[in-house]
């Protein structure tokens, strides 16, 4: 039997075992990934290439703080020179959500340029992003993890009075922008992050421990708060988006999760007329509660149904 029909024959078992991953089929590449490499393994190499990781982590944390920042100031300046505005506006959330966003083709060069791998290895092993999985997780996991996020998110907020208009726009850009916020932020985490420090371990599962450990702390500190509830609650959030990425094989999944948990979140602040500007930037002053522990143990049940469908096949590999 020829290495393609092997890897063909695996490929059929694999995704006959696993209903989110039906008719999700690889996508040519060049050059052409080796089979059976799983999607956190796929910088690892014959040299583990430990300064060009740092390097591809600084870069993506640059562009993380790059974007913002330049981004805000260009919102500033459009609100006072244009609109004849001052303060957090629509402008400036748009802005702020487009600055994650561009961390999707950002991430991908990185990896191109640093590593030589084809861009779209970093959407899955398949080297495509697998909408059949998307709408399948849509269809299966989205509503039981939306209404986690209205039950458990929600809380007393401040109120404050909106014109239609800014209403109007915090509603488009909370639709049109703010699933690829949550994208972006997948594909620097859960993408680039964790196949670059899992690739410094000379042993996959030493690689895997440590990159799911490594990026979910990080993640979690990236939201400014060193509050404990918050801190579990983003600690557990990375951990598991981390671990659908490795069984399933790319980031659909936790792009649909943390575009749906954030998305939810936000209409529900534009329902209840919240503040959105003190929702985002006064993070580091707002206290947790043991209410945010639901979320976090509803993802850790959304990561044993989700290994549950991947337990006969294995992680999904690539070939």
């Amino acid at each position: 039997m020829t290495t393609t029909t092997t890897a063909a024959a695996r490929g059929t078992r694999d995704t006959a075992t696993s209903w989110f991953l039906r008719g999700d089929a690889p996508r040519a590449s060049r050059p052409a990934p080796p089979p059976g490499v799983e999607f956190y393994r796929g910088l690892a190499g014959g040299k583990r290439r430990v300064a060009r990781g740092i390097l591809a982590i600084v870069l993506v944390a640059a562009g993380l703080i790059g974007f913002a920042l330049g981004l805000r100031d260009l919102a500033d300046l459009i609100d006072a020179e244009l609109l004849g505005r001052e303060g957090y506006t629509p402008v400036n959330y748009g802005a702020a959500m487009l600055s994650l966003a561009l961390l999707i083709p950002w991430t991908m060069a990185i990896e191109r340029v640093l590593y030589g791998v084809p861009l779209p290895s970093l959407h899955s092993v398949a080297h495509r992003f697998r909408f059949g999985m998307l709408g399948r997780g849509l269809l299966v996991l989205a509503p039981v993890w939306a209404l986690t996020a209205v039950l458990a998110l929600s809380g007393p907020v401040e109120r404050i009075e909106w014109t239609t208009v800014d209403l109007v726009a915090y509603l488009l850009i909370t639709v049109l922008l703010v699933p690829l916020q949550a994208s972006g932020e997948e594909y620097a985490y859960r993408g680039l992050m964790l196949r670059v420090i899992s690739s410094w371990a000379r042993t996959p599962r030493v690689g895997l421990v440590v990159g799911v450990v490594v990026t979910s702390v990080l993640f979690a500190l990236s939201h400014g708060t060193l509050d404990p509830y918050f801190l579990a609650w983003y600690t557990t959030l990375g951990a598991s988006l981390a671990l659908i990425t490795w069984r399933t094989g790319g980031l659909e999944l936790a792009v649909m999760l943390h575009a749906v948990l954030n998305s939810v979140s936000l209409l529900g602040a534009l329902v209840l007329h919240a503040d959105i500007a003190t929702a985002i930037n006064d993070r580091p002053d707002t206290a947790g509660t043991p209410m945010l522990l639901i979320p976090a143990a509803v993802a850790i049940v959304i990561t044993a149904v989700v290994w549950a469908t991947t337990r006969r096949s294995g992680p999904v590999t690539s070939g």
